[in-house]
């Protein structure tokens, strides 16, 4: 007799219990999950996302936000901006929560080895680029210059601000850091996270740029590096559409011909320049 192998429902969320709770910035929390089972379900890829479901609320698709060094656990960074955001970051450890996943495409690691890799991040757009810059600098030797341009709307609202500093002292990550609004005690850089490219020598056939945050930023920066010579098949962005289901069934994610879910949310800019000069209503 043939022995039946049990397929696991993508739809079936899985439990996880919260080990550890950090708030970044106020409304901004990271939390650190483990599977509260068998351990299946923690691995993923840089830039990959999961649904994650508050039970009694509902679920909302996060990229993932901690290293994918570190087996048998996963970490999300949450803004509270609706109900079950707002349940997630109430979650204190030892809660269980849901998760399916992961889904999605991921950061393209091994398409740019050997070359200059500049990070672009915008806001809460640092957290899915967190984990391919901590598989960047544990593969430090494989890729050439690496910077990280964050722009922030101003101080307060900067994510990671000791890891941001240990990177900048460990000197292998070139971070600089810009932010909209400037108060007196603020001694870095004012501007938007396209000031940062300024006065940069950027080797146009070798670099690649990874980019997530709001959508003007991201249209704004690959146009920017795009200016600087940067092939736009060699510049990525991490989309960010609503979801509900995240197996390209219920049609809430389509984005032009691509299902953000399955398709994306990481596509190079050649795919999704023409559709980011349409105007939605």
């Amino acid at each position: 007799m043939q022995a039946v192998t049990e397929t696991v429902s993508p739809m079936r969320p899985h439990p996880f219990r919260v080990r550890e709770k950090h708030e970044e910035i106020p409304g901004c929390i990271t939390l650190r999950v483990a599977p509260d089972g068998d351990g299946s379900g923690a691995a993923f890829a840089p830039g990959q996302f999961y649904m994650v479901y508050v039970f009694g609320r509902g679920e909302v698709p996060i990229s993932v936000s901690g290293s994918p060094e570190k087996p048998g656990e996963l970490t999300f960074t949450v803004m509270a901006v609706g109900a079950v955001t707002r349940a997630l970051c109430a979650c204190k450890p030892g809660d269980i929560i849901g998760l399916r996943g992961p889904f999605g495409s991921a950061w393209p690691v091994e398409k740019v080895k050997g070359r200059d890799v500049i990070i672009m991040a915008g806001g809460l757009g640092l957290a899915p680029l967190r984990p391919v810059i901590y598989q960047l600098l544990a593969n430090r030797k494989d890729y050439g210059d690496l910077a990280l341009l964050y722009g922030a709307r101003q101080a307060q609202s900067i994510i990671f601000a000791g890891e941001l500093a240990d990177w900048r002292e460990h000197a292998t990550l070139d971070v600089k850091i810009t932010v909209d609004i400037a108060g007196r005690d603020w001694p870095g850089r004012v501007g938007v996270v396209t000031d940062l490219l300024t006065g940069r020598h950027i080797e146009p056939a070798t670099t690649s740029a990874l980019i997530c945050g709001p959508e003007m930023m991201m249209r704004f920066s690959a146009h920017a590096l795009l200016d600087l010579g940067v092939a736009a098949e060699n510049i990525y962005l991490s989309m960010e559409r609503n979801m509900k289901c995240a197996i390209k069934m219920c049609g809430r994610c389509q984005y032009g011909p691509y299902f953000i879910c399955d398709d994306g949310p990481v596509f190079s800019f050649d795919r999704v320049e023409r559709l980011l000069k349409t105007r939605e209503v």
